[in-house]
């Protein structure tokens, strides 16, 4: 099973799967959070997680800009 395959079925995230699933590092994880271009959900103070379909979007937006 590769990286991406275990995270086909999940519906949430925490931030340090969004960078495997993204194959981005953590802390760019947090920059895309801070310019608002993924939304974190913040469950508690210490635990935050991002919806998958949000992520899924993102990755659909930055394909159609690339295809531009």
């Amino acid at each position: 099973m590769s990286k991406t395959e275990r995270y086909i079925n999940k519906e949430n995230m925490r931030a340090k799967e969004v960078a495997e699933y993204l194959g981005i590092g953590l802390s760019t994880v947090w920059h895309y959070s801070k310019q608002k271009l993924l939304k974190p959900i913040n469950l508690s103070p210490r635990v935050t997680v991002f919806k998958k379909s949000d992520i899924d979007a993102f990755i659909a937006s930055r394909i159609d800009e690339v295809a531009k």
